[in-house]
């Protein structure tokens, strides 16, 4: 730095070269967060099982779910944050829903509170296995009691910039791993463009049925209520008024380019690493075989490692992320309590107890003879379509209001869109029930 002041106290040049400089990296700083904290909240283990579990039982022929599903959770998001931006009464997202029908605020608030308990029992189950296995002690629940005690020392402090530098650094690290793996695998091209148009769900051939993976990737990645908790980041990084718009539209598309780099490097890996040596994805040291056939103990260390810093960053995630969602639900039923606490979640006794609900009674899906991470996971991911069409169709009509929207209400494609994701979610849901019954 001093050698920059000198250089730059006996020169015209210098300045504006340290100014650009410090400009770029202020500028990525300032403009990219929130959805790198979103995609880790979206991420972790859904993305990471359902997408390596259609590759190695179905290959590519499944990819066009992935595809779809990834365009609508950036049109639905890009709509629930420009709402939240741009309404002209401040609302937000949920009260904008409970604005529609006092049934949106009921509705939302038992699903996120069911949701939030769900997402994070695979999640703390997940990151409970990969403790245990790491330290080789045989223990997953009481790994999982650790994960919670240490979510629990990161709970109730200022620690958003810390989490967010930390994602960044373990997106990038899960990133490279299973983009190596992909490269090294020569992916057929052809094979991924075929499934990505192919449209048609294939007969079963794996252990889990190609139907319910197929509704699973729809529920972990265009139908999660996680992609509520997107505004409530956006909030924390001072993103909050109309003039954020651009800035909010290119993090999330930045957010959900890494989510189709992400996801692709996973399903290649399953597809042409995995289904060739005949291994299922049954349980999580059948994906670690991955990269433990390609790169030998080191691979080993490196999956492991990884993919606890990303189970964990998402149970944090979910911990913070889900009490204000569910909060700001009850408030839309309860408006007198949004008043007496002017809107803020942390200082209502109630965002505390429901922090403690969600991080703690899915230890319950830990205790042994519980069912299994991979099987759960695919699971919760299914189930999660049941909110789908209430938000698809919710969003149309909210979105479309010029009452609250005015220039910014939605244009025709995003319309068609929006229209399509409830026909989509309104199938999904009645598939999941008729395989269910």
């Amino acid at each position: 730095m001093k050698n920059q002041s000198n250089l730059a106290e006996s020169t015209v040049i210098a300045p504006e070269v340290v100014s650009k400089k410090t400009n770029f990296f202020t500028k990525f700083k300032t403009s990219y967060g929130p959805g790198i904290l979103a995609v880790l909240t979206w991420l972790g283990a859904g993305d990471l099982v359902t997408s390596s579990v259609a590759g190695a039982d179905y290959g590519y022929s499944l990819m066009w779910i992935l595809a779809l599903s990834l365009i609508l959770r950036f049109l639905i998001v890009n709509v629930i944050a420009r709402f939240q931006l741009c309404n002209t009464e401040g609302l937000t997202i949920l009260e904008g829903y409970g604005r529609i029908h006092p049934f949106f605020g009921y509705f939302m608030f038992g699903y996120a509170l069911i949701m939030g308990h769900l997402f994070n029992a695979y999640m703390i189950k997940g990151a409970g296995e990969v403790l245990s296995t790491l330290f080789q002690v045989n223990q997953p629940f009481l790994a999982s009691l650790v994960v919670v005690g240490l979510v629990f020392m990161l709970i109730g402090r200022n620690i958003y910039n810390r989490i967010e530098s930390v994602m960044k650094v373990l997106l990038a690290l899960l990133t490279i791993a299973f983009l190596f793996l992909a490269i090294q695998a020569t992916p057929d091209v052809g094979q991924i463009i075929k499934g990505t148009v192919g449209f048609s769900i294939p007969s079963d051939t794996g252990v889990h049925g190609a139907l319910l993976v197929a509704i699973s990737i729809i529920g972990a990645v265009a139908g999660s209520i996680s992609n509520f908790v997107h505004p409530y980041f956006m909030k924390e990084k001072g993103w909050t008024k109309p003039s954020h718009v651009k800035v909010q539209r290119n993090d999330l598309l930045f957010a959900i380019g890494v989510c189709i780099v992400i996801n692709l490097a996973i399903w290649v890996v399953g597809a042409e690493i995995l289904k060739p040596n005949g291994i299922h994805v049954e349980t999580i040291d059948d994906l670690a075989m991955a990269l433990q056939m390609s790169l030998g103990k080191f691979g080993w260390y490196i999956f492991y490692l990884g993919v606890f810093g990303v189970l964990f960053a998402s149970v944090v995630g979910k911990s913070t992320g889900f009490p204000r969602l569910i909060v700001d639900a009850f408030y839309v039923i309860n408006k007198n309590r949004r008043e007496k606490y002017n809107g803020k979640y942390e200082k209502d006794p109630m965002f505390k107890w429901v922090m403690i609900f969600v991080l703690v009674t899915p230890l319950i899906w830990s205790i042994p003879g519980m069912p299994g991470f991979i099987a759960l996971t695919i699971g919760v991911n299914a189930i999660n379509i049941i909110g789908f069409p209430v938000i698809a169709i919710g969003m149309l009509v909210l979105s479309n209001k010029k009452s609250l929207m005015g220039k910014y209400k939605n244009n025709w494609f995003e319309n068609i869109i929006l229209t399509l994701a409830s026909v989509l979610a309104i199938w999904s849901a009645v598939q999941l029930a008729t395989t269910f019954f």
